[in-house]
């Protein structure tokens, strides 16, 4: 029987190779990860950002570093692709990042925040979006310094996500606004 949905092969896919993806055009976006303690949710970051051509990831305080097993079950070798610094203290990368220009934005339940669904970058603006760790989320001290909170909205009795859930739902949601 013939399927109208047959799934697609790896050479279907038309995947780039690491060559390649180092050459294609980024999306101004910097992710930045403050203290996460759990390797699997880094690595979906690193996978994540590959997926979306994501300009670099930040890896702050206590977020391991590539090269390690534990990441690369969940990156799949996206670590290879996706260009990222470690740096000790995340108010550094803040700092770095606001020199060159980036809008800081920190993803955390907040007073004022905005809500994911009202928002969109504005004509590719330089943007870095901080998540922060999977029990205390982003430091209170970063959030002083982002430009404002996005929230993403939820309606159930939780209102947790996973890290790596709300770096996808994010970056998703950035780069359509930032490719309609």
């Amino acid at each position: 029987m013939d399927s109208k949905h047959k799934k697609l092969s790896l050479k279907e896919l038309n995947r780039i190779d690491l060559v390649q993806f180092h050459k294609k055009k980024k999306t101004p976006i910097v992710i930045v990860l403050d203290n996460i303690r759990s390797m699997s949710n880094i690595g979906s970051v690193f996978r994540t950002s590959d997926a979306f051509l994501i300009e670099e990831i930040h890896l702050c305080g206590i977020t391991s570093c590539p090269p390690n097993k534990e990441i690369h079950k969940t990156a799949l070798g996206a670590t290879e692709s996706v260009k990222w610094r470690y740096f000790e203290n995340t108010m550094d990368s803040i700092n770095s990042l606001k020199k060159e220009n980036y809008q800081v934005i920190s993803v955390e339940q907040a007073k004022n925040s905005v809500k994911l669904n009202e928002f969109s970058v504005i004509n590719s603006q330089k943007t870095a979006f901080v998540f922060g760790n999977e029990v205390k989320g982003v430091q209170q001290e970063i959030i002083d310094q982002s430009d404002f909170c996005l929230e993403i909205p939820q309606y159930g009795t939780k209102h947790s996500l996973n890290i790596s859930i709300s770096a996808g739902i994010v970056i998703w949601h950035a780069f359509n606004s930032m490719n309609p």
